[in-house]
C-alpha cells in the first residue's frame, strides 16, 4: 500500500483537538492551558481573509498544529473543477504545514449551483468511480494525502433500475480503495446514521480499512423522540449537543480495534459548531476524550471499560 498511516499521522498520533469555531476563537486563544493538541480549520473560511479572523487563525498557527477539513470540494465530482480555489486552497495548506487534507464524501453541487449542504451518494460504482477521479486529481494538484469523511444522512440516495447498489461500509471502502486514498472516520455520523437506518456500528467499522484511518470525528446530535413513550424516531447530526454516551463507547471500541491491529491511533477531533458552551464545558469533553485515548494504549485494549451510567443499555439505541 502506498500510504503508510502511521507516516502520515506522524506526531498527532493519539491527540486530541478541537474545531477552531469563530465563536470559539476568542476563548480559546485567551486560556493559559487547554487540553486541546491541535485545531481544524474549514480552510474555505480563511482562504484569502485577513483583519481580525486573520490574526486569530496567525496566533492560533503559532500555538497548535492545524488540520484542514473542507467544506465544498465536491468530491462526487458533479461541479467542475475549479482551478483557483485548488491553487488557493494548496497554498494554505502549504502555509500552514498540513500532513494530509480532508473533505466529505458527498455532492455539494446541483446543476452547478451550491446547495450549501452535504448530499448523500448513491452506493454505486459509477459513484465510486467519479469520487476515485476527483480525489485522485485533488491529490495531485494539492501534493497531498487527501481524505474523505463518511457523512450523515437521513435518506438514501435512489440507484437507478438494474444497478447493483453497496450497502454504506462497502460503499466507503470500495471508495477509499479505488481512490488510493485517507479516511477520516466521523463515529458519530456511524452512529447517527446505525440509529437511523437499523444497522450495527461496530459491525460498519470492522468492515473499514482501518490502516487508511487518519482522522477521527466527535460530535453530538439531537435526538428526535416519540410524544407517546420517548422513543427516538430520528437522530441529527447538529454538532451543536454535547457528545453523547453511546457515542464515546463506539469511539473506545473502535480505538481498541485499531490498536489492535497495530495501526497509530488516529488524532481526535471534537466538533462543536452551534450552541457552543463555555469553554470549560468543552475542556471536559476533551479531558473525557483524553482518558478513552489513554485506556486504548493500556496493557490490553480489547478490554474497554463501560463509560458512565449514561451508556448503559443504551448501545445503539434502535437495535443496532
Amino acid at each position: 500500500m502506498a500510504l503508510i498511516q502511521s507516516d502520515i499521522v506522524g506526531p498527532l498520533a493519539g491527540a486530541v483537538g478541537l474545531g477552531f469555531r469563530a465563536g470559539l476563537a476568542e476563548a480559546l486563544l485567551a486560556a493559559e492551558t487547554t487540553a486541546a493538541s491541535f485545531v481544524e480549520v474549514a480552510p474555505e473560511n480563511h482562504l484569502r481573509v485577513g483583519g481580525a479572523r486573520g490574526r486569530r487563525l496567525a496566533a492560533a498557527t503559532e500555538r497548535w498544529p492545524v488540520v484542514s477539513h473542507g467544506l465544498c470540494g465536491d468530491l462526487a465530482g458533479a461541479a467542475p473543477v475549479d482551478e483557483d480555489l485548488i491553487d488557493a486552497l494548496g497554498a494554505f495548506l502549504r502555509r500552514h504545514g498540513a500532513r494530509w487534507y480532508s473533505d466529505h464524501l458527498c455532492f455539494t453541487h446541483v446543476a452547478s449551483a451550491e446547495v450549501h449542504d452535504l448530499l448523500p451518494l448513491p452506493h454505486t460504482e459509477e459513484a465510486v468511480a467519479r469520487v476515485a477521479a476527483r480525489v485522485r486529481l485533488l491529490r495531485e494538484r494539492l501534493g497531498l494525502p487527501v481524505a474523505v469523511e463518511n457523512i450523515s444522512a437521513y435518506l438514501r440516495a435512489p440507484t437507478p433500475a438494474g444497478v447493483a447498489a453497496l450497502d454504506e461500509p462497502g460503499f466507503v471502502r470500495r471508495v477509499v480503495e479505488a481512490a488510493d486514498c485517507l479516511l477520516l472516520l466521523d463515529v458519530n455520523n456511524v452512529y447517527v446514521n446505525a440509529v437511523n437506518f437499523g444497522f450495527d456500528s461496530d459491525d460498519y467499522v470492522a468492515r473499514l480499512p482501518l490502516e487508511r484511518i487518519v482522522q477521527i470525528h466527535v460530535a453530538g446530535h439531537l435526538v428526535q423522540q416519540r410524544a407517546d413513550d420517548g422513543s427516538p424516531t430520528l437522530l441529527l447530526d447538529t454538532h451543536g449537543e454535547a457528545v453523547a454516551g453511546p457515542v464515546y463507547d463506539l469511539l473506545a471500541r473502535t480505538l481498541a480495534r485499531i490498536r489492535n491491529a497495530g495501526l497509530a491511533l488516529p488524532p481526535i477531533l471534537l466538533e462543536r459548531d452551534h450552541q457552543i458552551p463555555p469553554l470549560p464545558v468543552l475542556e471536559a469533553e476533551l479531558r473525557r476524550l483524553q482518558r478513552i485515548v489513554a485506556q486504548s494504549r493500556g496493557p490490553t485494549p480489547g478490554a474497554v471499560e463501560p463509560l458512565g451510567a449514561e451508556a448503559v443499555g443504551a448501545r445503539d439505541a434502535g437495535g443496532t
